[in-house]
């Protein structure tokens, strides 16, 4: 078959070209599949009859990475992209509801104990009565000693849950994560972190103000069970 069919027969039997996702060795199916049909449903059941909200939680790094820039030059003049040199150490702490609700902060440095615990605190104060689910991945400060002893002090307002190990996929609020990232790179590069952390701000407060793109994020075929 001549190559410059190849891709006209591959469009006629709807294959487009796709970034494979990735999925971790490590990742247990049974496990998968354990909270998918006995879990999950069992923390949706509870949360319906305690008028509980369920969040999903994350944390992800702040930074304009440039690599997906593309663009056409002619041939042998690359061109150049200026961008920093260096990236501030910056992390945003997240949560999302399958109605629409946003809730962030930020931090200078890797989100500690404290940090969470204060986040998970802010939580609890909007939710205005109502008690907190709280589902989130197997991050070590999720399970620190100190977090395990201040929820327990609190089990009548909050809450905390665990995806199966090595499974992001399961998470809405990594699609949050992905859409974050994705306008930050699409933007002009920021020179200085107060600049950043200013347009970082300024998509988080766009996402709380459009409760339908991040209803969005429940509909991938992944996170569908969680709607």
């Amino acid at each position: 078959m001549p190559i410059r069919t190849v891709g006209l027969y591959l469009q006629r039997w709807g294959m487009t070209p796709q970034r494979p996702i990735k999925r971790a060795l490590e990742q247990r199916p049974a496990d998968v599949e354990h909270w998918l049909a006995t879990k999950y449903p069992h923390i949706q059941a509870r949360a319906k009859a305690e008028n509980a909200e369920i969040y999903w939680a994350d944390e992800t790094a702040v930074k304009q990475d440039t690599a997906w820039v593309r663009g056409y030059a002619p041939a042998g003049k690359t061109p150049i992209l200026p961008h920093a040199a260096r990236w501030s150490h910056v992390t945003m702490i997240s949560a999302v509801t399958n109605q629409g609700l946003v809730r962030f902060a930020f931090h200078q440095g890797a989100i500690n104990t404290d940090r969470f615990i204060d986040f998970m605190d802010r939580l609890i104060q909007e939710a205005e009565g109502r008690k907190v689910f709280l589902i989130l991945d197997n991050l070590r400060v999720h399970h620190a000693r100190q977090v395990k002893a201040w929820l327990a002090e609190r089990i009548d307002l909050i809450e905390a849950f665990y995806l199966p190990s090595y499974t992001p996929e399961a998470n809405p609020d990594e699609y949050l994560n992905r859409d974050f990232k994705t306008a930050l790179r699409s933007q002009e590069p920021k020179r200085t972190t107060h600049d950043l952390w200013s347009a970082a701000r300024n998509f988080m407060e766009f996402l709380q103000r459009t409760p339908e793109r991040v209803r969005a994020y429940f509909t991938h075929p992944s996170v569908r069970y969680a709607q």
